[in-house]
């Protein structure tokens, strides 16, 4: 709150708090997308065609049908409540573009790490990433039609995430399931503050 004068009135404006959230994981996963369905912003996109020159280094295996791919950042903004706005930081997701990540993670409160099913290890990267920082996390599955069904257990496992980090399940398309996603990042965020004070 920020306290005014006006005409002799002292008048409280309300100043919303903004804070950094990324959003990573491998190539493909659905950054782009979940930044573009929460946004309230029309969102910025750095997509460029696949090209045949990618070929030898992006796997496509479980993501044949995609032909666009980040090379910079997903820019998004949704206010959650008159008090708090988020900025989303979409990652690239190939291994030649993790140079910018330690920029894009620079300031940020927590993250989110979108996985899919389908391929389970393309999210090792970006889990690695966050816990040697010590930046809070939520590794969140986007459920695609066409993915494995597993348990939160059986992916914990095979994810290696400690028992302590949010795993939630999600549908990147839809804009209150990454409401929802982006609710439990600033939940663990403070709660992950609240045990270091």
């Amino acid at each position: 709150m920020v306290s005014v004068q006006s005409e002799g009135r002292r008048e409280e404006l309300l100043v919303p708090s903004s804070v950094k959230i990324v959003v990573a994981g491998g190539f493909g996963v659905g950054k782009t997308t979940m930044v573009g369905a929460v946004s309230e912003i029309t969102p910025l996109r750095t997509e460029e065609l696949l090209t045949e020159a990618g070929e030898e280094i992006d796997d496509l295996a479980g993501v044949e049908g995609k032909n666009t791919t980040t090379v910079a950042l997903d820019f998004g903004r949704i206010t959650i409540n008159p008090e708090l706005v988020l900025y989303l930081f979409g990652t690239p997701g190939q291994d030649r573009f993790w140079f910018m990540w330690d920029e894009l993670a620079y300031g940020s409160i927590g993250a989110v790490v979108l996985v899919d099913t389908r391929r389970l290890d393309a999210g090792f990267g970006a889990i690695d990433f966050f816990e040697r920082r010590g930046i809070p996390f939520v590794v969140a599955v986007n459920c695609f039609d066409d993915g494995h069904t597993y348990t939160a257990d059986e992916m914990r496992q095979a994810l290696d995430v400690a028992d302590a980090v949010p795993l939630v399940l999600c549908d990147a398309r839809d804009r209150e399931s990454c409401k929802s996603v982006l609710v439990r990042v600033i939940e663990h965020a403070m709660n992950r503050l609240d045990v270091m004070a």
